[in-house]
Formats: structure tokens, C-alpha cells, sequence
């Protein structure tokens, strides 16, 4: 699980924490409510996910609950079984 965290927290680093690597990013911290990433930046994470991991997130599923932190983003994918050939 933790390749799964690093390349997740990877993203957040490398497209919206540009030149913050010494900030601290807890896996429950909400993305929107911190000012991470705002709507257009999550349209970055859903693309991110969706060539990571293979999969197309749908309209409906497009909700904080899936995708607002690290570990709703890692929740999601195993609900879609996507991790288990990415671990």
C-alpha cells in the first residue's frame, strides 16, 4: 500500500505542492478543504487516476467522498479492484 500512497502523494507534489517537499501531507488531510487542489486540479487527479490505474471514473463518482484525500483516493480504487496488481 505504500507504492500506492507515494505515487499518489507523488502527483499532489509534482502538480500542485510545486517546491513545498518538505510540507507534510496526512493521508486523511482534505484536498479542497486545505486549498490543495480546487476543481480544475481535480480534474487533473481524475485523469491521473484514470491512466494510473486503468480504470474511467464516472460523472456520479466525481464526489470528495472517492477522491478528497490520500486515503479516499486508495479506498476508491479498492472498491474498484484496481489494487491488486498495482501493489
Amino acid at each position: 500500500m505504500d507504492e500506492i500512497e507515494n505515487r499518489i502523494k507523488n502527483f499532489i507534489f509534482e502538480n500542485f505542492l510545486i517546491g513545498q517537499k518538505n510540507r507534510e501531507l496526512q493521508n486523511d488531510i482534505s484536498f479542497l478543504d486545505e486549498g490543495i487542489i480546487d476543481s480544475t486540479g481535480m480534474l487533473e487527479l481524475v485523469a491521473f487516476i484514470e491512466d494510473t490505474y486503468g480504470l474511467v471514473v464516472e460523472d456520479e463518482e466525481l464526489i470528495p467522498d472517492n477522491l478528497d484525500s490520500v486515503n479516499r483516493i486508495i479506498a476508491y480504487l479498492e472498491r474498484k479492484g484496481c489494487l491488486a496488481s498495482k501493489k
